[in-house]
This record gives C-alpha cells, sequence and structure tokens, in this order.
C-alpha cells in the first residue's frame, strides 16, 4: 500500500471537534436512533393488522424474530468492519439497508417477503446502533461518552414511547404499511445529514487488502450460530416443548457454534478477529461484559412481563398496557442521563453499577409481590425502581468496558457490547416466559378441574392468551376469573424471583470491576477530518491520496 502520512494533532483542550459539523453528525445519529426505535416499538400495536392481512400462521412471530436475529448477529461484524472501510460507510450502508428493508415490508404482497424485507432491516438497524456508538466513541474523549450516550437513550426513548401510538393509528386509519413507509423520508433525512457532516479519518488501503482483512468464515460461523439460537428459542415452550429434540438439537447447534467461533478467533489464525481474546482477558472488561449481559436480560424481562400482569391479572388492554409501562421509559430515559453526566463528572463507573444492579434486586423483590389486588400507586412505585436501573446502567457499563483497553479497540469492544445487549434481549424474554409457562402448566393442574381450560392455558398457552379479552371473557364465572387469574400472578411471581438472582450476580460483578481512571483525552484514527491545517490526532494515520491508491490496486491487477 502506499506511504501513509503522519501529522501531529493541536492540543487536546484546543475545543476542535465541537464546531457545526461535531453537532450536525450528533443530531444526524440521534434521527438514526429515533428511526430504529419508532420501527421496533411501532411494530408491536401494527403486527396483528399484519396477521389479518397477509394470513395468520405461525411463521408470524418471525416478523419481530428476523429483524431481532440479524440485528443482535450483525453488530459485532459492523465493528470488526468499521476498522477497515471507516465508520462513514459503514453507517451510511446500514441506513442505506434499513431503508430498503422498510421499502420490501411497505409493499409486501405475502409473510415470506415482510420477513425477508425485516430480516435486512434487521441488519441495517443493528448497524445504525453500534455504528452511533462507535462514532461517539470516536468524537469525544471515553470520559465525555456516557452523556452523548445518554442523550442517544432519551432519542431512542422517544422512539419506543412513540412507536405503539404511531403503529395503532396508522393501522387503524391508513394501513399497516405506513409504519413502513414512514421510515423511507426519516431514514433520508438521516442519510443526507450523515453524508454532509460525517467526514471522518481512517486509513484507507487497497480494495484487496481489505478484503484479506475481513473475516468471513467466523463471521458466517458467527451468524449462522445465532440462528440456530434463536430458531431454538422460538420453537421452545411453543411450537415444540422445551425437551423436544428439534428445540435442544438447535440450541446444542448454536452454543457449539459459538464456542468454535469464539476457539477461531483466539487461535492466531485471524489476522483482525471480529473478537479478538484480549478483549476478555482484562478482569474489569469480562465483568462489565457480564455486567451489560445481565443489565440487558433484567431489562427486557420486566419491559416484557410488566404488560404480562396488566394484561392478565389488572385486565388492561394491550394499548393501555403500553400506557401503564410508560414510567419505565420515562424513567429510564431521565436516568440515563442523571448517570451519563454523573459519570462524566466523577470519573467513576463502580458507584453507578452497584447502586442500579442493588436496586434491581429490591425491584425485583417487590414485583413478586405483585398481585390482582396491588394498587396503581404500588406498581407504578416498583417500576420506577427497575427503571432507574435500566437508565443507570444503560450509559454506564461502555465507558468500563473500553477504560482498560486501548482505543485502537474501540469499534471491536462496542460491536461486542452491542451483541451482548442484543443477546441479553434474547435471553431476557427467553428465560421468564419458561420459567412462567411452566410454572402455568403445575398450577392449572392443581387449581383447574376444567380440562378444555386447562389444555387452552398449558404448554405456553396462557402467554398468548393474555391479551386479546380472554380474562374478560371469563366474567360470566367469577370462581373461575379468580383462580385463572391467580394461576398467572403466582407464575409470574417465580418468574421475578428468579430474577433477582440475576440481579444479586450483576452486584457481584459490580464488586469485581476496578475503577480505571477514564481518560480526558482522544487518541483515535477515525476522529473529524477538519482537513491538514487544523491537524489530526497525534501519531493518527491519514489515509494516502486516492492516486497512489488506484495505482497500488492497478498493480496488484496486473
Amino acid at each position: 500500500m502506499a506511504p501513509v502520512t503522519v501529522i501531529t494533532a493541536p492540543p487536546a483542550n484546543s475545543g476542535s471537534g465541537r464546531g457545526w459539523r461535531f453537532w450536525t453528525i450528533i443530531i444526524s445519529c440521534t434521527v438514526s436512533s429515533i428511526l430504529t426505535a419508532l420501527d421496533g416499538s411501532a411494530i408491536s400495536t401494527a403486527m396483528p393488522s399484519m396477521v389479518e392481512d397477509l394470513g395468520s400462521t405461525y411463521a408470524y412471530v418471525w416478523i419481530a424474530n428476523a429483524y431481532f436475529l440479524t440485528m443482535t448477529a450483525f453488530q459485532p461484524i459492523y465493528g470488526q468492519t468499521s476498522n477497515i472501510f471507516g465508520r462513514r460507510s459503514l453507517i451510511l450502508t446500514a441506513v442505506f439497508l434499513f431503508a430498503v428493508g422498510s421499502a420490501i415490508c411497505g409493499p409486501a404482497p405475502n409473510l415470506t417477503t415482510l420477513i425477508a424485507g425485516r430480516a435486512i432491516k434487521g441488519i441495517g438497524g443493528g448497524g445504525i446502533n453500534v455504528m452511533i456508538d462507535i462514532i461517539v466513541s470516536d468524537l469525544v474523549p471515553l470520559r465525555e461518552r456516557p452523556k452523548y450516550i445518554g442523550l442517544m437513550f432519551i432519542a431512542y426513548g422517544v422512539g419506543v414511547a412513540i412507536g405503539p401510538v404511531v403503529g395503532g393509528s396508522l393501522s387503524e386509519r391508513v394501513s399497516w404499511r405506513w409504519v413502513f413507509y414512514m421510515n423511507l423520508p426519516i431514514a433520508a433525512a438521516g442519510f443526507i445529514m450523515l453524508v454532509i457532516s460525517l467526514k471522518v479519518r481512517y486509513v484507507k488501503d487497497t480494495t484487496r487488502n481489505s478484503l484479506k482483512r475481513v473475516d468471513f468464515g467466523g463471521n458466517a460461523l458467527f451468524v449462522a450460530s445465532m440462528v440456530s439460537i434463536l430458531i431454538g428459542l422460538s420453537w421452545g415452550g411453543v411450537a415444540y416443548p422445551w425437551a423436544s429434540w428439534r428445540v435442544l438439537l438447535t440450541l446444542l447447534l448454536g452454543f457449539a457454534g459459538l464456542a468454535a467461533f469464539l476457539v477461531i478467533q483466539c487461535s492466531g489464525l485471524i489476522p483482525e478477529p471480529t473478537m479478538p481474546l484480549r478483549l476478555f482477558t482484562n478482569r474489569t472488561s469480562l465483568a462489565a461484559f457480564g455486567l451489560t449481559l445481565i443489565h440487558s436480560i433484567l431489562m427486557y424481562w420486566q419491559i416484557y412481563f410488566l404488560p404480562l400482569y396488566f394484561q392478565s391479572v389488572l385486565e388492561a388492554s394491550p394499548t393501555t398496557s403500553g400506557v401503564y409501562l410508560l414510567p419505565t421509559v420515562v424513567i429510564s430515559m431521565v436516568f440515563s442521563v442523571v448517570a451519563g453526566t454523573g459519570l462524566s463528572k466523577m470519573g467513576r463507573y463502580r458507584p453507578w453499577h452497584f447502586f442500579g444492579m442493588a436496586l434491581f434486586a429490591i425491584g425485583y423483590g417487590l414485583f413478586s409481590l405483585l398481585d390482582e389486588n396491588s394498587s396503581t400507586a404500588f406498581w407504578a412505585g416498583v417500576q420506577c425502581l427497575g427503571a432507574i436501573s435500566i437508565g443507570v446502567l444503560m450509559t454506564t457499563t461502555l465507558p468500563a468496558v473500553q477504560a482498560p483497553l486501548a482505543e485502537t479497540d474501540v469499534a471491536v469492544v462496542t460491536g461486542t457490547w452491542g451483541f451482548l445487549r442484543c443477546f441479553g434481549g434474547i435471553w431476557g424474554i427467553a428465560i421468564p416466559g419458561a420459567i412462567f409457562n411452566s410454572k402455568v402448566d403445575q398450577l392449572v393442574i392443581t387449581r383447574l378441574e376444567d380440562e378444555n381450560m386447562r389444555a387452552l392455558l398449558s404448554n405456553g398457552g396462557a402467554y398468548g392468551l393474555a391479551s386479546g379479552g380472554f380474562i374478560t371473557s371469563l366474567n360470566y364465572d367469577p370462581a373461575l376469573k379468580a383462580t385463572v387469574k391467580s394461576i398467572y400472578a403466582d407464575s409470574l411471581k417465580l418468574a421475578w424471583q428468579v430474577g433477582i438472582g440475576f440481579a444479586l450476580v450483576g452486584v457481584i460483578l459490580s464488586l469485581v470491576t476496578k475503577e480505571i481512571p477514564l481518560r480526558t483525552e482522544l487518541e483515535t484514527q477515525f476522529g473529524l477530518d477538519e482537513g491538514e491545517s487544523q491537524g489530526v490526532e497525534k501519531g493518527t494515520p491519514v489515509k494516502a491520496s486516492d492516486e497512489a491508491i488506484d495505482k497500488e490496486e492497478a498493480r496488484e491487477k496486473s
């Protein structure tokens, strides 16, 4: 490759990089964050209309699963390849793929096409989420990052809050297809703003050399493993019993694939691994990765199973349960900024981790007391405890992961962190779901005499029947209704109690981490490209001229 030029950066306190371009990038990332959040939450209220229009089959669950699968699997890949092809090209690709997926979903004539479009959107959505965090890490020093991550989470929270209302309104008044069409102008606005503002440095290499650096084999194995795991989780307790050979085989193959992937990553055979071994050999980073996983598990646990309580025990409609869940959304947004700002000022993350996990344990203990007699003040107040934990940990785990590692590892670290957040979300739905269904299967035998009602609620049926007015339909028999509600309440109680154990593991991990000083100077190869007159970061290689690259590629072809 042609020689790389190195020039000296201005002093760190010169204030460069906070001009119009910096803030335009932040706004662009905010728009992109709202885009992914709005789409994900709007689907929840629009999905019944989609299924009714395109046909109700078991495959409908993959409207959500296809997106979640590709979003999870591709985040580490974005981390690795953004070091090779640059941040700008990767986030623009992600926004483009998200728009393409939306354009496919909007006019989809059948469920298969819709699911394919959702899978493409997931690749784009996962890329948008992780690239935003990587770009923020490139623009500001480690100690300042929590503040800006908090801003992104507020934008994401706004999208989550208004999404169900938007999705429901569009489905009722226009068409569910506009849930996807509305993404196109938002994506176009974000794309144009990024094209204009996001001009960052990176080491440009020849196409051949760049492709050689991509871990194609490892990434393919990783994606295949994730597909297998998610198929197993989507089947378990729904299509087949958890003990079914089909479920066990897909989970076994998936985890065996992940183990093989990690072995290959650590073997030294891959020049630029997607998840290098050095990310996991440091005690603080490893513990912070664990905290990230547990935080995500408990966050999804609360977000998915509080509405189950609202709908089954309190007899709220799906829309009303969404309103009841607003304290979680609002409080978590507020405390993500509080914790992010506090961490930036104090420079200490351990107190926030301990506080967040301890509060999770207390909150889940109080969740286990919820029943049909719980007052609004009680379930709203308890919900706020969990919401504070969600917000506090949302902005404080990434700095702890990044602190012990070199700035050159920012992209792969952030990609792995983003993967664990999504992977934790999968288990945050699957684990309490399995606990809940198992307890229901036990209780229907001892509390219900009606064989038909037993059959309806067992084998995962109770979860699906919680919404849609099932509980209200039992008004003709108050005694039966009270028994069914007690089955729901006691099954959820066990799920919350198990969650306490996860939170306590998080408390232990918060004590394992070391308090490492957060860097106050920015050292990156991918900072803003303000031109040679303003300089770049010290020791940062900047891209060779396009002419030199073209000549090198010509020599390789000859």
